[in-house]
């Protein structure tokens, strides 16, 4: 049974950092896609970032590229989320996400944290 489980949210100030981790448990697979994707009150979720554990290239949407880094420790099964120069705007609840086709992981499927609030003021 594959569980994630993120933590590291928190309250900060404009232009500060945060760094989300989302430990990863139960999965078999040798490579899977694993993303970070946040929620707006009221709006769907849509994706900030995106990776394949075996490496290759990662996806960012476009209001976080060059403040917000994922990165992973495999032997930790961590995957993780810098977010330095936070904005208001950034203020959402976080969540992660993992399968091994990112396709899946991009229509919201896959397995999913519970997630992690992040406000920014």
């Amino acid at each position: 049974h594959v569980q994630l489980v993120e933590s590291g949210g928190g309250s900060v100030q404009a232009g500060g950092s945060l760094r989300l981790s989302c430990a990863a448990s139960g999965y078999t697979a040798s490579s899977y896609c694993m993303g970070w994707f946040r929620q707006f009150p009221g709006k769907e979720r849509e994706v900030v970032a995106a990776m394949y554990t075996s490496g290759g290239n990662t996806y960012y949407a476009d209001s976080v590229k060059g403040r917000f880094a994922i990165s992973q420790d495999d032997a930790k099964r961590t995957m993780y989320l810098q977010m330095n120069n936070l904005k208001p705007e950034d203020t959402a609840m976080y969540y992660c996400a993992a399968h091994q086709d990112c396709k899946v992981v991009a229509g919201f499927g896959g397995y999913w944290g519970q997630g992690t609030q992040v406000t920014v003021s």
